[in-house]
């Protein structure tokens, strides 16, 4: 009998600095937006093509919050792990059920490791029985500057 994945795996930029905010429960919650892009030479003009795609990624782990509010800022190259997660919400002024989708990370099977940066590179892995983070030395990575604004 077959089983189901739910695994988001991405690299990417941060469109801007993450947003960090209080739940009621009085645990910090990490909302990022990090771009995807494709390149390509059109085959019938030779002209370089690019599309763009917008994530919205959503971290409840408390270390791996911490680590993303310290050292994470707009234009870093991130990876992460996490779960892909459609939520329903009331539009209150249209009166509308919306959707919204978002890659989870948290618990276990998480991970968060920021590429590049401009003075250091940072890892962050998450498993179910602990939380770590090391500062390792510099890689040189290349750095593409993000231009793109985010659509939402």
């Amino acid at each position: 009998m077959a089983g189901s994945l739910n695994k988001v795996l991405l690299i990417g930029r941060l469109g801007n600095d993450p947003e960090i905010k209080q739940m009621v429960n009085g645990k910090s919650v990490a909302r990022l937006s990090i771009a995807t892009s494709n390149t390509w030479k059109d085959k019938n003009t030779g002209e370089k093509k690019e599309k763009t795609e917008w994530h919205r990624v959503v971290i409840f782990s408390e270390g791996l919050v911490k680590v993303v509010e310290q050292y994470v800022k707009k234009g870093n190259q991130v990876y992460i792990e996490g779960q892909l997660s459609t939520r329903k919400w009331k539009d209150e002024k249209a009166g509308i059920d919306r959707y919204s989708t978002e890659i989870i990370l948290q618990g276990f099977n998480s991970s968060f490791k920021i590429l590049s940066s401009k003075n250091n590179q940072i890892e962050n892995n998450q498993d179910s029985s602990n939380e770590k983070s090391s500062l390792p030395s510099d890689e040189n990575i290349a750095t593409n500057d993000l231009d793109d604004e985010i659509p939402f």
